[in-house]
């Protein structure tokens, strides 16, 4: 079970990692980059969404009633991090287009491939994983048996999910996806730099049918849903920003229209355990609740469906124990949108 959180070690400083860090200095504004994401952004399919202050405005008076802090300034990128803790430079889209542009100079100088966040053997185990959870879902609807074919037959259920890879970054996590049979897949990220190299990356690598496109999560153009939708990292760094409370509200308002009626959520995290993903999933689902009356009458009746409900969670990964209980340094849970 996904517990306790160690501090990671502290890795040595590369010098692409210093170059990235001096880069963060000179960066234009993150409303510069927004103006620029935006021209990049695909909208043919998609269009637009709400207004952007009306969002704001709703995360904040969500969390007001929760007794959350609220920073007064929603929308900046604050350059310095607030004193609260829980908060880093990994939070800031300034610091992932520093960071994106440095893997782009390396990828064309010298063909690396870039970072894989959390690395190679959790995405292997997130993707195997997946794959065996919506090839279970399929059979279910379809009513078929597990008959030792499964393998075999993967390719036929997984036809049918269209793939949706939020914070793709580098698209690594699509590469793989695509290894385990799945074809419709699309990757977003609000960094131009990591589009441009999920671009290079995924025609070199032999997966040009991968969509990529410029979206910012929690203002997306996005207008399609999607049967699976996967977070690898992307609710973490979101929790890092100086308003990281009002935008997982945010998050959570963006997430819930883009996963399809009977899809479902897959959340790989560093920086939560699987009890605090359901506690956060059980506090949206109340809010959405109270948003849409009263509680108690909506159940009495049995015509209202929390918006998400726990489906599974990875349990291989590798366990250790300090003071006395078990735990992961990751946790990877799946939610059905009901």
């Amino acid at each position: 079970m996904a517990g306790i959180r160690l501090p990671p070690e502290e890795p040595e400083t590369t010098p692409q990692q210093q170059a990235r860090a001096t880069a963060t200095d000179s960066l234009a504004s993150d409303d510069d980059r927004s103006i620029a994401a935006d021209s990049w952004s695909i909208k043919s399919e998609y269009g637009s969404t709400l207004d952007d202050d009306q969002r704001h405005a709703d995360a904040a008076e969500a969390l007001s009633s929760a007794n959350f802090r609220v920073s007064s300034d929603y929308s900046s990128d604050k350059e310095e991090p607030d004193a609260d803790g829980g908060q880093s430079m990994l939070g800031l889209q300034s610091y992932w287009d520093a960071a994106y542009s440095g893997e782009l100079s390396n990828f064309r100088e010298h063909g690396h491939t870039g970072e894989v966040w959390f690395g190679d053997d959790v995405m292997e185990i997130v993707t195997s994983w997946t794959k065996d959870l919506c090839v279970e879902i399929s059979q279910k609807e379809m009513s078929v048996s597990d008959n030792g074919e499964v393998n075999d037959q993967a390719d036929k259920y997984l036809s049918s999910w269209n793939v949706l890879d939020l914070g793709t970054g580098n698209g690594l996590l699509l590469h793989q996806l695509a290894k385990e049979g799945f074809s419709d897949l699309t990757g977003t990220d609000y960094s131009e730099g990591a589009v441009e190299l999920a671009l290079h990356l995924s025609q070199r690598d032999g997966f040009p049918n991968i969509r990529f496109m410029v979206d910012d999560i929690l203002d997306t153009k996005l207008e399609r849903q999607f049967k699976l939708v996967m977070d690898k990292g992307t609710l973490d760094a979101i929790g890092l920003h100086p308003d990281g409370p009002v935008k997982r509200v945010m998050y959570w308002d963006s997430v819930s229209k883009l996963v399809a009626p009977g899809g479902i959520l897959v959340i790989t995290s560093c920086n939560n355990t699987k009890d605090e993903l359901l506690e956060e999933v059980e506090n949206f689902n109340m809010r959405k609740s109270n948003l849409t009356g009263d509680v108690s009458s909506e159940a009495a009746s049995g015509t209202d469906h929390p918006p998400f409900e726990y489906l599974s969670h990875v349990r291989t990964y590798p366990t250790f124990m300090f003071g006395g209980s078990v735990g992961s340094r990751v946790a990877t849970v799946a939610f059905l949108r009901k």
